[in-house]
């Protein structure tokens, strides 16, 4: 069973790069995680820091930087950051939360 979205549950996190605004929030709060690609737009990067550029990739969420995700996807202007319980799915933060 899961834990809240800032105690023990693991967490997975993408990026929808139509809504994405390159505004760089979520590069700012987690670096280890987000990065900006050539074509201007942040983009999840793995714990080996391989960027993922397919669409809908996800990626697991550092225990260590759970609270800059969740604070990511909170203030992303382009609402498009998703953060979600890997083990279920269910939403944590981002539009669908």
């Amino acid at each position: 069973m899961s834990e809240s979205n800032t105690g023990t549950a693991e967490l997975e996190v993408w990026i929808d790069q139509e809504l994405c605004t390159g505004d760089g929030l979520c590069v700012q709060y987690a670096p280890e995680v987000f990065e900006f690609d050539i074509d201007g737009l942040a983009y999840v990067k793995d714990a080996a820091g391989d960027l993922k550029l397919a669409a809908g990739v996800r990626v697991d969420v550092p225990a260590n930087l759970r609270l800059d995700v969740l604070d990511s996807a909170k203030e992303c202007p382009g609402n498009c950051i998703h953060v979600a319980d890997a083990a279920d799915g269910t939403p944590v933060a981002g539009p669908d939360a």
